[in-house]
């Protein structure tokens, strides 16, 4: 299956998975729930959805968490505090910093991160109000500093929780900023 295949299923399977409410018996903020997500995501399209990568990767020269060590990462990350919005976008980062899959990590996350909000804030990101490169180049950034990031996302940060057309434009807005367009 080719690329663009794949991402028009995991896209399709992305609205399954906020449509069918099965998002809502996603434990939040944890490694399972991300592991939960991804493998919604990616489930019969890769076989490692869901499953925690055994070898290194690395994107636009930076180098992401070693493999060998995100066994012992991955559980310091959940236990991050996630009750302010700065707690939760710490977390968010250093779940990128890990990267824990072989692909669809940032798809995975965003939609992982808007659970925290609206779990702890009532609040999610309207990933519409968020331009491509600006996100990418705060995400580039937010390992040294996480001050640019916060700012972008907090400017789009919406209570509309469970308005339909935000939560499925921001999936679509999600994979455009991995290179899919419908």
């Amino acid at each position: 299956m080719k690329t663009q295949e794949i991402d028009a299923a995991s896209l399709e399977k992305a609205r399954a998975l906020f449509e069918s409410g099965a998002i809502d018996r996603i434990e939040i903020g944890t490694v399972r729930g991300l592991c939960d997500i991804h493998a919604a995501l990616f489930g019969g399209l890769y076989d490692f959805a869901g499953k925690i990568r055994t070898l290194n990767i690395a994107k636009g020269g930076f180098r992401f968490a070693n493999s060998l060590y995100l066994n012992e990462i991955l559980p310091v990350i959940e236990r991050m505090p996630e009750t302010t919005y700065e707690e939760i976008v710490a977390k968010y980062v250093e779940m990128n910093i890990a990267h824990p899959f072989m692909e669809g990590n940032g798809r995975a996350t965003r939609i992982w991160l808007d659970m925290m909000l609206k779990n702890r804030l009532g609040k999610v990101v309207d990933w519409q109000q968020i331009d491509k490169d600006s996100y990418l180049s705060a995400m580039e950034r937010s390992p040294i500093n996480d001050l640019e990031l916060r700012t972008l996302l907090s400017s789009a940060l919406t209570d509309r929780v469970t308005d339909r057309e935000v939560i499925f434009k921001g999936i679509e807005q999600s994979y455009y900023y991995e290179g899919y367009e419908a």
